[in-house]
């Protein structure tokens, strides 16, 4: 089981194949696509896994700057962040892209979760000027494919935003090379398309070595640099305090970290999420959300190297992505 160094590009569509039918009523996209004689080959993938808040108010932007690992203050019209909401202890408990949208701030989330996030942020509201709501008029989708940020007149830089027909579209804030999140106003007009299944999207993030929230991280056990968080953009080390900063910061300093998400190459049945990694019989990890070749691993740091590693009968190789430094 061979670990790659560098990612190889999206498998391509035959030559001038079009995969537009699923935005044949986005008015905008489709112009820009005839006008410019593009052939594009770009993948959708509806993610109903995640929603949206809405955070109004002329407080909204200091109220959430206390509460968040990432500079609230950064976000634009045209710029969009990743962050964790965490414990005062500093655990992972719900992570976050987020973006301006005329007066409120958007917050994409686990749908499941949602709910929850909802009244634990309302617990930290007091005064503030601020109101929460779920945003229900709006679905969530991941784009990927070559070429997907300059289809949508977007620079392919992490974090890039625009507004587009009432929704949102985003490039990965985390990594540029982890594609589109799109926010639609109106899901209708993906009503029958032939969109790409979510194993696409898991294949292409896990080899990334990007998590999705609880499918890869555990709430109240996780830390943010044990997951990636300060080498993906999704910490701000200059703002001032919010919840759990203080051990996040300690973890940083101390060198406290001794374990890694990371992906793993996988030899035999696919192993199953949650289930324990282990180094001749000694627990050393716990796999996250699992692809068709590939899954997100928690392991030990002085167990990266080994080559004994198993889950269940299955024989797992970690693959450091690009980005990552251990």
């Amino acid at each position: 089981m061979a670990c790659y160094t560098e990612l190889p590009a999206w498998p391509a569509r035959a030559a001038g194949e079009q995969v537009l039918s699923c935005w044949s009523g986005w008015t905008n996209f489709s112009k820009l696509v005839l006008e410019r004689g593009l052939k594009v080959s770009l993948l959708t993938v509806a993610l109903p896994h995640r929603a949206l808040i809405a955070i109004s108010g002329e407080d909204r932007v200091a109220f959430l700057q206390g509460l968040i690992s990432n500079d609230v203050t950064n976000l634009s019209e045209g710029r969009a962040v990743w962050a964790a909401f965490l414990t005062p202890q500093g655990k992972f408990l719900y992570d976050l892209f987020l973006a301006e949208q005329d007066d409120e701030l958007l917050l994409e989330t686990e749908t499941a979760r949602r709910t929850e996030l909802i009244k634990r942020l309302g617990l930290y509201k007091l005064r503030s000027r601020v109101s929460l709501r779920a945003v229900d008029d709006f679905a969530v989708f991941a784009m990927i494919g070559k070429d997907a940020a300059r289809q949508f007149d977007l620079p392919g830089e992490a974090g890039a935003a625009r507004a587009l027909d009432g929704g949102k579209v985003i490039c990965d804030p985390r990594l540029a090379e982890g594609g589109l999140r799109l926010w639609l106003a109106d899901s209708s007009l993906l009503a029958g398309a032939s969109a790409a299944p979510m194993a696409d999207w898991d294949d292409h993030r896990i080899r990334l070595g990007l998590p999705d929230g609880s499918r890869d991280l555990e709430p109240e056990q996780s830390l943010l640099l044990e997951s990636g968080f300060d080498q993906l953009n999704g910490i701000d080390w200059q703002k001032g305090c919010y919840l759990g900063q203080e051990v996040t910061a300690r973890t940083r300093y101390r060198g406290l970290v001794k374990r890694r998400l990371i992906p793993v190459n996988f030899d035999g049945p696919p192993p199953q999420p949650k289930a324990i990694i282990t180094q001749q019989g000694t627990d050393v990890g716990v796999i996250g959300s699992v692809g068709r070749s590939q899954a997100l691993a928690m392991i030990r740091l002085d167990a990266l190297d080994a080559t004994d590693l198993l889950s269940g009968e299955t024989r797992l190789a970690p693959c450091k992505p690009a980005w990552m430094t251990l």
